[in-house]
């Protein structure tokens, strides 16, 4: 039997940085990966139509910091910031403690591993062919610049009495190199004749020694505020021209 390595734990520490980072005692540690596996999972179940691609958590003192690295921030963040104030509440309500919530934009949608898993997903949810639908996410993470695609979908395929494999490959996928940024994304589709897994191995180049993964995202902390500035000044616009109009007549 092939012994099979997570594409990310494998480089984790190499080029690939933690997605929880915090230190504690031996006591704290299991009440901490807890909290951050109930995070992710409130997260991910309540922004799943926004495309979460990542979800970060650091923790300083008693506070947790949870970085949310999205497709759709507008979609996160709300109308004027409302709608990560609500997650913000019930994130803290959640695990009894102070938390703050960034947003990061991811930079290119169609190169990101875990975005084209749940597209594939989806699709097969709404009864494609699943070699249209894996087709159809290669040619689409190809045209993004990436080098290299591979897309397996497991399970009862097609409707089928017994489950089976089927995977297909585009360009490089280079499992065993280290300084290889191969980003890797896991979901699954629950269909009528049972769930279909879907793996995505997506390889964006190599990295120069000391380089780190970039994590395809954009620094967008500072852009969503400007968002939710640029949104709430259109109103005050339109406020203020309405009134003119009214004065005018």
């Amino acid at each position: 039997m092939g012994q099979k390595t997570h594409p990310t734990g494998f480089r984790v520490g190499i080029i690939q940085p933690w997605s929880s980072t915090w230190y504690a005692k031996k006591s704290n540690y299991p009440e901490f990966l807890a909290e951050d596996a109930k995070i992710r999972k409130y997260i991910k179940k309540k922004l799943y139509a926004a495309g979460v691609a990542k979800i970060l958590i650091a923790r300083k003192a008693n506070n947790i910091v949870v970085t949310v690295v999205t497709a759709k921030p507008g979609v996160v963040v709300g109308r004027g910031g409302q709608g990560i104030d609500e997650l913000k509440q019930a994130v803290s309500k959640l695990v009894n403690k102070t938390v703050a919530i960034d947003v990061i934009e991811i930079a290119r949608i169609d190169a990101d591993a875990q975005l084209a898993a749940e597209s594939v997903a989806l699709q097969l949810e709404k009864r494609i062919a699943f070699r249209r639908a894996m087709k159809q996410v290669m040619q689409r993470t190809m045209r993004s610049g990436v080098q290299g695609i591979k897309v397996m979908v497991s399970g009862r395929l097609g409707g089928a009495e017994i489950a089976r494999s089927e995977w297909a490959k585009e360009g490089r996928i280079p499992l065993q190199t280290l300084r290889a940024d191969v980003d890797f994304g896991f979901a699954e589709a629950d269909t009528m004749m049972g769930k279909i897994g879907v793996k995505v191995w997506v390889f964006k180049g190599d990295l120069m020694p000391g380089e780190k993964a970039d994590m395809n995202i954009k620094t967008k902390k500072s852009s969503i505020q400007n968002h939710v500035e640029d949104r709430s000044a259109g109103r005050r616009r339109k406020k203020v021209a309405a009134k003119s109009e009214e004065v005018s007549e």
